[in-house]
């Protein structure tokens, strides 16, 4: 996983309260097993016109000013519904690296993180500053300080101490373990002879 420390993007806001999993990415497309290419499929009922090819011109995602944005600005109880890791692939595979939102589904909460998404609970007032953003303004977070630094106020977020520490470190679940891999291979190597058969 990608370390995340300071990152610098710009905004879109949808403030769609209870967002979840299936509109965030579609039931069909769970047949899908690798990580990459679902970006294309993200907010896909509301991205495409009813022929499934046509890009939706009011969707704010397919808007020019919007199209490179890489932190989504939300309302509460983003990703609740049922607990598809596909939908943190979406979000990651198109782009976003933070989802600023009223509150989370628990699973979906972990499932961004899980996958270098920094997920950020802000209260409504904020939110509605950050929505009232450009285009073209610029937001930077920081995670360290634990500080969202944007033209319209500076605001801090909390976050629980072993995930900032997994993020700032780039460590998922495999990273973990590679941290012991010396013991672990040390271990193989003295293992009994008849478990090495």
């Amino acid at each position: 996983m990608e370390k995340f420390t300071v990152y610098t993007g710009t905004t879109v806001p949808l403030m769609n309260d209870n967002i979840d999993t299936d509109q965030i990415l579609p039931k069909q497309f769970l047949k899908l097993i690798d990580k990459k290419g679902f970006g294309k499929y993200l907010m896909y009922e509301w991205r495409y016109l009813d022929d499934k090819y046509t890009e939706n011109p009011d969707f704010i995602f397919n808007t020019a000013p919007y199209r490179k944005a890489t932190i989504l600005i939300t309302g509460d109880n983003f990703g609740a519904g049922s607990s598809r890791e596909h939908a943190a692939w979406a979000l990651a595979d198109y782009g976003f690296k933070v989802i600023i939102a009223g509150s989370f589904g628990d699973i979906h909460y972990n499932n961004d993180l899980n996958n270098g998404i920094l997920p950020i609970v802000q209260p409504l007032e904020v939110r509605q500053k950050l929505a009232q953003l450009s285009p073209t303004d610029q937001v930077t977070v920081d995670l360290p300080q634990q500080k969202i630094i944007s033209p319209v106020g500076d605001f801090d977020f909390e976050i629980d101490g072993d995930w900032k520490h997994k993020l700032l470190n780039g460590l998922d679940d495999i990273g973990i373990t590679l941290q012991y891999e010396d013991l672990i291979s040390d271990y193989e190597k003295h293992r009994p002879r008849y478990w090495q058969d």
